[in-house]
């Protein structure tokens, strides 16, 4: 199955996280990176390379500069321009953005059932088209009955790789019996036979066992290795590394943000929450006027009591109904992934 990277231009987290969430379902989609403005997107494109641009042209902040100028700039530097995906909310700029050449136009939300034709129309351009499966719909929650047998009847089924190893086989098994008929020719010893043998078979026609191979085919796919994100609270000479996994959420504290480690440890940035919110992108989402906090440490929502608990720890940090949207594309994001709700 042909494996495709993406990466998420939008100055809107909200509809970025929901792009992200149904891109995903997909199971040949890999995120990469996203960003909120016109200069860290195009650094994202040089430095990842993605396969596809899903590109906010109508942006809420003037001030990202979000615009299909990116694709102008981007010819600049990239002899191939990866595919863009315009997504937006207003369809009175598609007719412009088609003259850019973009692939697609999304609105705002993004549906599976859009994004899918999308990823076919792809395939079919780049003549890979196999089986393009997309997980559980994150908006359809459903049952573990149903869940098991949606999956039931989505299992992959591989026809081309098993006659190609089954045509290998008998060539195999064809060669073996020719060797076997010209040692007995020769000689009834041992030492002949295996002198042939040896002589007929290559270790290039050594065939694996039949589930080997198909198993091997199976499980092939394209490994993305992306460098892990690295912040340095700098205060009078003293340079400080935090691995941004190991943060579990961000306090304001006036003109200054306290950063709390996974490990209980807690570090003191004099910067404010806002410049945090402007660099720090998924899985960091801003839920509070004091608070961001790193989706992977949430282990628990509840919206009657509008609090977020942080895994392994007793802290609940309040959520405030300007920021619910936020909340609602977390637990969307959550539910996207290995997944099963009781």
């Amino acid at each position: 199955m042909k494996n495709f990277t993406f990466v998420i231009i939008d100055d809107n987290q909200n509809n970025a996280l929901k792009t992200k969430a149904i891109a995903e379902s997909f199971q040949n989609m890999h995120f990469l990176a996203m960003s909120d403005n016109y200069e860290d997107g195009l650094d994202v494109v040089l430095e990842y390379n993605p396969d596809i641009i899903f590109l906010e042209i109508d942006p809420q902040e003037t001030e990202s500069k979000l615009s299909l100028a990116l694709i102008n700039e981007l010819h600049r530097y990239l002899s191939v321009v990866p595919k863009i995906f315009v997504t937006t909310s207003n369809d009175a700029l598609c007719l412009e953005a088609f003259k850019y050449g973009v692939f697609d136009y999304l609105i705002h939300p993004v549906e599976s059932k859009d994004l899918r034709k999308s990823i076919f129309r792809l395939a079919k351009e780049l003549g890979v088209i196999n089986s393009i499966k997309s997980t559980i719909p994150v908006s359809n929650v459903v049952s573990v009955v149903a869940k098991q047998e949606v999956l039931a009847e989505k299992t992959p089924v591989i026809i081309e790789e098993e006659n190609v190893i089954d045509d290998i086989l008998l060539e195999s098994e064809e060669s073996i019996q020719e060797v076997e008929e010209e040692a007995e020719n020769v000689s009834d010893s041992e030492e002949i036979e295996t002198s042939l043998l040896q002589e007929e078979l290559t270790p290039a026609e050594v065939v694996p066992e039949k589930t080997e191979r198909k198993s091997e085919v199976v499980l092939k796919t394209e490994i993305i290795k992306e460098k892990p994100l690295i912040i340095c609270v700098k205060s009078y000479g003293d340079y400080r590394y935090i691995d941004a996994k190991d943060i579990a959420y961000l306090q304001a504290d006036n003109n200054s943000t306290d950063i709390h480690l996974n490990s209980g440890e807690m570090i003191t940035a004099f910067k404010t929450l806002k410049h945090f919110e402007g660099v720090m992108t998924y899985p960091f989402v801003r839920i509070h006027n004091s608070y961001i906090v790193n989706i992977d440490y949430v282990s628990r929502i509840h919206t009657g009591n509008s609090v977020c608990h942080i895994k392994n720890t007793t802290t609940k940090l309040p959520f405030s109904k300007s920021y619910k949207d936020n909340i609602d594309a977390i637990i969307a994001t959550i539910a996207s992934g290995n997944y099963l709700e009781i």
